[in-house]
């Protein structure tokens, strides 16, 4: 098979890297891409939001899959242009997108597939934000209403700090994503992430995980697009999957499918989980990053098979094959991340690292410059290590981390603190 991925982070590496494992792969083309990328597969200029020229682009590469990675595609209708084209594509129609694109459409499906989340309010104006957030109190969660690239969302300690947030998000800190506000109640509990992929009708679990979003060591500091993390996440037993399956996930595809828009792709299921019980956080209509490094280093090549017949609705006869293994893959940021950072950095020493199906080293902001690998987005690294222990699986990818020389990049080094 000659296939497509969109994208060029750390989750794009990752599913570059286990689609290559698999014998059906005959060529793979990665548009944009990054350095890391290039090192396995080819990299290809394309501007993965217009549909006509993916479209095109597939045509003339004669594709036989494209896997879209990121929201923006899908978001942008990417899809949908590639099925009008006869194109086999792995994601969502840009109506299922909606599910990350708009928050108050998730939790009006969800309030009608009676899926316990948070209570919420939906606001168009800062004034009636603002009074909804002094009548409920604080701590608030204030998130932006469309895509913010993982940025938009502010768990306000104070009432002063939820107005801030609202002040911002409506004087365009976030572009168009914080022309709406969804104000949410603070739940309390442990986060992880369930990932199931879903082709319309059937519904298949691939996996669990757990993501460390704040920037500062034992969960201080700002929210970050992820500093890292591991899977399985001990917190998302089976009862408690199976009751997420149950309560969330299967009411809102049928939901769903009610309403003319079919989901298909992988779902990316946030919760919040108390005493056993499952309340949903968010959708996200991809792959999460970094969550996608530990479950490919899992799943192997076993994930072109199972994305093929995803696309194809094929899911009732998938199945999926797992090791009774850990992963943990660690994120190096730049100095500076999630605020100002310095780009063009040179990071040494990659090509010293061990790379084989227990250690891999994943780009995710990087690019060549010069014959050197120089740092380009805020977070630009991804250790990525499993092992038959969680703990095992740390001590690999912290000396992948630490084999690194890069002076102006900086990790947490308490991944898996809660589950070690």
């Amino acid at each position: 098979m000659n296939i497509l991925i969109l994208g060029g982070g750390g989750r794009e590496h990752a599913l570059a890297w286990a689609v290559m494992q698999n014998p059906k792969c005959d060529k793979l083309i990665v548009a944009p891409g990054n350095a890391g990328i290039a090192q396995i597969a080819e990299c290809a200029t394309l501007d993965v939001e217009d549909g006509g020229a993916v479209a095109e682009f597939a045509g003339e590469n004669a594709i036989d899959l494209v896997i879209v990675g990121p929201e923006a595609p899908l978001a942008a209708g990417v899809a949908d242009r590639l099925r009008e084209a006869g194109v086999l594509v792995f994601g969502p129609s840009k109506a299922a997108a909606r599910l990350e694109a708009s928050k108050s459409f998730t939790k009006e499906i969800c309030d009608a597939a009676k899926a316990p989340t948070a209570g919420y309010g939906h606001f168009t104006d800062a004034e009636s934000a603002k009074a909804h957030v002094r009548a409920q109190g604080a701590p608030i969660v204030v998130k932006a209403d469309g895509l913010a690239a993982g940025k938009g969302v502010i768990i306000a300690e104070t009432v002063a700090q939820a107005e801030d947030a609202i002040d911002d998000m409506f004087g365009g800190a976030f572009g168009g994503a914080g022309a709406e506000v969804v104000i949410e109640e603070f739940m309390t509990g442990e986060e992880a992430s369930y990932f199931v992929l879903v082709d319309g009708e059937d519904v298949l679990p691939i996996g669990t995980a757990q993501d460390h979003k704040r920037v500062g060591e034992g969960d201080t500091g700002p929210n970050t697009g992820g500093m890292g993390a591991y899977s399985p996440a001990p917190v998302l037993s089976d009862e408690v999957a199976q009751k997420a399956l149950d309560e969330i996930v299967r009411p809102t595809m049928a939901e769903m499918a009610r309403r003319g828009t079919p989901y298909q792709g992988v779902l990316y299921v946030g919760l919040m989980i108390e005493n056993g019980l499952p309340r949903l956080v968010e959708y996200n209509v991809r792959f999460g990053d970094p969550e996608c490094q530990v479950l490919m280093m899992r799943l192997g090549g076993q994930v072109l098979d199972l994305l093929h017949a995803c696309a194809e609705g094929r899911l009732a006869e998938a199945k999926v094959t797992w090791a009774d293994d850990h992963a943990m893959t660690v994120v190096m940021a730049a100095e500076g991340y999630p605020g100002a950072y310095e780009k063009g950095t040179v990071i040494g020493g990659l090509e010293a690292l061990p790379e084989d199906s227990f250690t891999q080293m994943f780009h995710a902001g990087t690019a060549e410059k010069d014959g050197k690998i120089v740092a380009t987005g805020g977070r630009v690294l991804n250790a990525t290590a499993r092992g038959a222990t969680l703990a095992e699986a740390q001590a690999r990818a912290y000396a992948l981390v630490d084999a690194v020389d890069w002076p102006q990049g900086f990790c947490r080094r308490d991944i898996g603190w809660r589950a070690l």
